[in-house]
């Protein structure tokens, strides 16, 4: 069924007369939302716009139906910021999208949402400052596809081929936004602008593999600003379930777009979205059922193409792998003082394989197990370094073909556990209690990413530097190297296809040797999502000094 949706530019604080107008539009043309490009308030230092303000918190000023929207060139007033942590809306009918954001409105369209101005890589930043990154455009690559994309900034080249003059200043164009429209194709791509109205002709992507006939095409469409004397409200019609033209529209152009071959990202969570866990079956023992299929990327867990992954863990992208905040950490943000968050932290890479040697390309294969390595290096840097030594860790993973996606776990380790030997000896010990195959040391074969085998295997590392020469050192290395030498320890546990083996394993014994016995289960340590996100910044801002995927 064919929805009529509203577009509205920059309002830059004139609330009252804004929505008074959409509320008598809405009488005759039953809108089903509506959405505000660019900035929805202005810089709040007016009194009327002051008392506007107010108003809309109280219901005294009335939003007529749902509306979206997200961040333009401006900061939020701290009360609409205050209003959002503690209700999740500004109002009634009014909701943020986030700076980076998604949502599926009841009537099922697809909403991804990058306001705010281009910055640079590491720049501080919160999720209500108007900045973002080429790291969080990157990051919403996960969604997959978007009806309706909204930016606040125009995409690099896309008057590129099109016979439309742009009838003033073009706005800042940045590559990163039209490398994120290449890869959403969405049916409408928003965006403010200053002082005057632009509708570029549609243009069309180009068949992929997977759909050879079909011809995504795409909309821009760029709104003035309230304030001005151009057009600054927009109607269109769209059906969310219309299939993908096959034909192109008379008038259309080829994209002036290129898909980016690199980096992929996660869509943002959705409160009913199933976010990061690492415990695919909770219950070890088979099921009487066989099992089916394994899911693909679409459904996976770690894939970023799964249109319900969590992006708020995500803590860092490389080039073949990403980090992410664990879902249910083992320790408290009070375990470890020194670092003042759980840092329990999952490398996983952006290829879907249950285990490293199933990628045949031996070069590809190799980039991703570096890059692992690479991001596990760079944890023990931040380790070290702001726990003054007294942390090491611990890192184990499960590799069986008929697994899902591989993944490594990584968790800070009190130095005297590991110095004791107590860390070697529980994994020992537990294994022998469940009756499992021994450990073995891990051998160092000619490529260490083609391990043969089902297997377990744990790293146990601790650094063997001072605090003062970690210090001295990290001022001479580049980002991700290692601050300091370390020491590690490989055990292997063999395993076969056919092993009923716990995939709570790592954790279970890592909970007993810390008595954290009452969270070994990640479903009961579950926290609120602004925990999680609290958890997250903490984590970034801490490993920011060590993320080599920030200079890249």
């Amino acid at each position: 069924m064919s929805l009529k949706i509203i577009v509205i530019g920059n309002i830059n604080g004139e609330l009252r007369e804004v929505f008074t107008k959409l509320a008598k539009l809405h009488v005759k043309q039953n809108f089903s939302f509506a959405i505000v490009v660019g900035d929805l308030f202005g810089d709040g230092t007016s009194e009327q716009e002051l008392e506007e303000i107010s108003a809309l918190l109280h219901g005294s000023i009335s939003v007529p139906l749902p509306t979206y929207f997200t961040l333009g060139q401006r900061e939020l007033p701290a009360r609409v910021v205050e209003k959002i942590e503690a209700d999740d809306e500004v109002c009634s009918n009014l909701y943020f999208l986030g700076k980076r954001g998604t949502l599926k409105t009841a009537e099922g369209v697809r909403l991804v949402a990058l306001g705010g101005k281009i910055e640079a890589e590491g720049a501080k930043s919160n999720k209500y400052h108007p900045t973002y990154t080429e790291q969080d455009a990157r990051a919403l690559y996960g969604a997959h596809t978007a009806d309706i994309l909204i930016t606040n900034q125009w995409p690099k080249g896309v008057c590129t081929g099109s016979k439309v003059d742009v009838p003033g200043e073009a706005p800042e164009e940045v590559q990163c936004l039209a490398d994120l429209c290449a890869t959403l194709k969405p049916r409408y791509h928003l965006a403010p602008s200053p002082n005057f109205f632009y509708e570029r002709e549609p243009f069309f992507h180009m068949p992929t593999e997977d759909a050879p006939d079909s011809k995504p095409i795409t909309r821009f469409i760029s709104l003035a600003s309230k304030a001005s004397s151009q057009k600054w409200i927009y109607a269109f019609n769209l059906d969310p379930k219309a299939p993908v033209p096959f034909t192109v529209p008379v008038g259309a152009t080829a994209s002036p777009f290129t898909v980016p071959q690199k980096r992929k990202a996660a869509l943002p969570s959705q409160r009913d979205s199933y976010r990061f866990s690492y415990d695919y079956n909770s219950n070890p023992r088979p099921r009487k059922k066989a099992r089916g299929p394994p899911p693909g990327p679409e459904s996976c867990f770690f894939c970023l193409s799964n249109p319900n992954i969590a992006t708020h863990l995500i803590a860092s992208i490389g080039n073949e792998c990403y980090l992410t905040t664990a879902k249910g950490p083992l320790p408290t943000s009070d375990t470890f003082p020194a670092l003042g968050f759980p840092s329990h932290i999952l490398i996983i890479p952006f290829t879907h394989t249950p285990t490293l040697n199933m990628i045949t390309d031996r070069e590809a294969r190799l980039s991703v197990y570096n890059e692992m390595q690479r991001y596990r290096s760079a944890l023990h840097s931040m380790v070290s370094s702001v726990s003054n030594s007294s942390l090491g860790s611990v890192t184990w993973e499960i590799s069986r073909g008929n697994g899902i996606h591989i993944h490594w776990q990584f968790l800070p380790a009190p130095v005297d556990l590991i110095e004791s030997g107590l860390v070697d000896a529980a994994f020992k010990v537990e294994a022998e209690n469940l009756q499992y195959p021994k450990f073995d040391k891990s051998a160092s074969p000619a490529d260490p990413s083609a391990e043969p085998g089902d297997f377990f295997r744990v790293r146990i590392w601790r650094p063997t530097s001072t605090s003062s020469e970690n210090q001295d050192k990290s001022e001479e290395k580049e980002k991700g190297s290692e601050v300091g030498t370390g020491e590690e320890k490989e055990l292997l546990l063999p395993l076969t296809p056919d092993f009923r083996f716990d995939l709570q394993f790592g954790r279970r014994v890592m909970a007993k040797l810390m008595q954290l016995d009452d969270r070994i289960n990640w479903k009961d340590t579950a926290q609120p999502q602004d925990e999680e996100e609290r958890d997250a910044e903490a984590f970034k801002e801490k490993f920011k000094p060590f993320d080599f995927s920030l200079e890249e």
